[in-house]
């Protein structure tokens, strides 16, 4: 039986696949990537998802936030919409949200409001969150722990850590976003992932971005989320199977689906 994968994050409104997005998602699909979480970024991005799920209501699954680097001046107006949004219909997760001070330190208090504020919105709908942590470690995690709760329970995407962070992040309710980075040479993760329990583990692209080898710097697509799968069943020595129906399974306990 050919393996059925979960792609946990992947920006399938994105620009980059204006050209070609239908034809994407049904090569991953033929690809068997069966289901597609789709973080929101801020308001101009939700008529597109909401088009995308119902061209694919089998397999496109959709989450409900306001993204770090798109905390600005009008950020409690883009808070209002995710609460509107919320209010009217049902999401799988709260995401992306979190701290980025990657490209600007300027907005952190502005970040960190935004984080804590959409934290408890999770705990008030009983979602999961999908956070979004870029030379953020430490922020992050400060925000989490003030929020440390029994309800308290997501996926830290894109996790570029070290195992100490991991092993953190996995205490706080968190389960780890894996995707392209796994597979760079310089990416580091690859050297302590098994020594973590693979029932902490998710499967992502984070398309269009981070492209596993051998396409890194080009354009991701959610089929390429079996690369990630190929290398985890290298780090874990597991057939690939294996890794699919796993991380498949962590996934719908974030998600609930």
């Amino acid at each position: 039986m050919k393996p059925l994968f979960t792609d946990t994050h992947t920006h399938l409104y994105s620009e980059e696949f204006d050209q070609d997005r239908n034809e994407m998602i049904q090569r991953a699909i033929d690809a068997g990537v069966s289901r597609f979480f789709v973080p929101s970024i801020d308001s101009n991005y939700t008529q597109k998802m909401y088009e995308l799920e119902k061209q694919f209501p089998e397999n496109i699954f959709l989450m409900m936030g306001l993204h770090p680097t798109y905390v600005k001046e009008n950020y409690l107006e883009e808070l209002a919409h995710v609460e509107t949004e919320l209010s009217k219909r049902k999401f799988q997760a709260i995401g992306e949200i979190g701290i980025d001070l990657f490209w600007d330190k300027s907005f952190l208090k502005l970040q960190q409001h935004a984080f804590q504020h959409q934290i408890q919105l999770a705990k008030k709908y009983n979602l999961g969150i999908n956070i979004h942590c870029r030379d953020a470690f430490d922020e992050t995690f400060e925000v989490l722990e003030s929020e440390k709760a029994a309800d308290l329970f997501g996926i830290f995407h894109c996790f570029t850590g070290d195992l100490a962070q991991a092993e953190k992040a996995i205490s706080l309710g968190m389960k780890l976003g894996i995707g392209g980075v796994a597979t760079f040479k310089n990416g580091k993760i690859d050297q302590f992932l098994n020594q973590i329990d693979l029932k902490h583990i998710v499967l992502e692209t984070d398309s269009p971005y981070l492209a596993p080898v051998p396409y890194r710097g080009k354009r991701n697509e959610s089929g390429y989320v079996k690369l990630v799968a190929q290398k985890l069943a290298e780090i874990y020595n597991l057939p690939i199977e294996e890794i699919a129906q796993i991380t498949t399974e962590n996934s719908k306990a974030v998600f609930g689906i």
